[in-house]
């Protein structure tokens, strides 16, 4: 299935390919403050569909591995970039930012990311 996604102007809109089988929700300083719920899927099935321009801004904190995108218009956080522990490049994406998807049927993990 594709999923289309955007931030809240649509500066930054997207598409992603996969079967939503759950979210993780993390407790990092980060996550916690930003409310996002993450799927992880290869970044080969995630696609921009804006360019990538001056209104995206990255973020970076703590070991710098993994690249938290946000727009610098409206500020909503819809994916992050990182590798796996394999070294294969993937996308985190904040299903809040996905049209369409019933959030409460989504099977959600809570990550304790503040103890590592």
């Amino acid at each position: 299935m594709t999923y289309q996604g955007s931030c809240h102007c649509g500066r930054i809109a997207f598409d992603v390919e996969g079967e939503i089988q759950g979210a993780l929700a993390c407790n990092c300083s980060m996550c916690q403050r930003k409310g996002s719920l993450l799927w992880f899927v290869p970044r080969t099935q995630f696609t921009l569909r804006t360019p990538e321009d001056d209104n995206m801004g990255t973020y970076l904190f703590n070991k710098h591995a993994i690249r938290h995108r946000f727009c610098k218009t409206c500020g909503i956080h819809p994916f992050a970039e990182a590798t796996d522990p394999k070294g294969q490049p993937m996308a985190a994406v904040n299903i809040r930012c996905l049209e369409g998807i019933d959030l409460e049927a989504v099977p959600v993990q809570h990550y304790d990311g503040r103890s590592r």
